[in-house]
């Protein structure tokens, strides 16, 4: 579903990402992992396209989108979270969902403006949508609250159930079990195993190893912005490229990716 082939990307004399090549099979969770600094996010970024290669393409489903604006790799079905929680705190959960299924709605302005029958159905059909999330992200006690009033393990899945809104057929997630405690990262994992069986497919950067172990069907590990090793949870948990580069770190799980 989605091919990266050769990726560079070049901050001045800084090599962020060098001559990478991965691939994400459609239905499958693929893992991205690596010590901070890495240059994980600024993959993601090209992904996204927050940012655009040096050199090399990215594919989705066939079509280039290493030049493409975010809106429309957005509207093709590329979704992400980000490192950093982003909702629109000031407003109540079920209004940001509503916002992740703007590019869903198929009303007219024409239609808002004379509130006509088959935009009453819309805002309908898009406000069920957005309560059915809520309560399968087990958030349906936040529906009114304001999202920057949530705990932060719900602002956590908030996010993820806003990108879920938008029906998307590739999901990327930046650390997204980042200040969660464990019942919490289990719990998410176990969100994304459902997610993965409905068809969605995943790319995931975490540092959290018991998340990755169990989300994940394949991953890749990047060092110093190279591929460095790929292959099965157990293959990587044994390479010792991996284990000097990554898994030996005593402090894997704060900094910036």
């Amino acid at each position: 579903m989605l091919e990266l082939s050769h990726v560079t990307r070049q901050f001045g004399g800084l090599t962020a990402l060098n001559d990478v090549s991965l691939s994400v099979p459609t239905g499958r969770v693929v893992g991205l992992i690596g010590p901070n600094g890495a240059g994980k996010t600024t993959l993601i970024n090209q992904i996204s396209g927050l940012d655009h290669p040096t050199s090399g393409g990215i594919s989705f489903a066939g079509q280039p989108i290493h030049r493409a604006s975010p809106h429309l790799i957005a509207r093709m079905g590329i979704a992400r979270t980000y490192q950093n929680i982003r909702l629109f705190g000031q407003m109540s959960a079920l209004q940001n969902l509503l916002i992740g299924q703007h590019i869903q709605g198929r009303g007219s302005l024409l239609g808002a403006i004379l509130f006509s029958a088959a935009y009453r159905a819309e805002e309908k059909r898009l406000d069920l949508r957005a309560r059915e999330l809520l309560d399968r992200f087990d958030l349906s006690h936040a529906t009114d609250s304001p999202a920057a009033s949530l705990p932060y393990g719900d602002q956590r899945r908030l996010e993820l159930a806003r990108a879920i809104a938008t029906q998307p057929r590739l999901l990327l997630l930046d650390e997204p079990t980042a200040g969660m405690n464990p019942n919490e990262t289990h719990a998410l994992g176990e969100h994304v195993l459902a997610l993965r069986d409905e068809g969605l497919t995943v790319l995931v950067i975490e540092h959290d190893m018991t998340f990755i172990h169990q989300v994940c069907d394949e991953i890749y590990v990047l060092n110093f912005g190279q591929i460095i090793a790929h292959g099965t949870p157990d293959d990587i948990k044994n390479n010792p490229q991996v284990i000097e580069a990554y898994l030996g770190q005593e402090d894997s799980n704060d900094g910036a990716a």
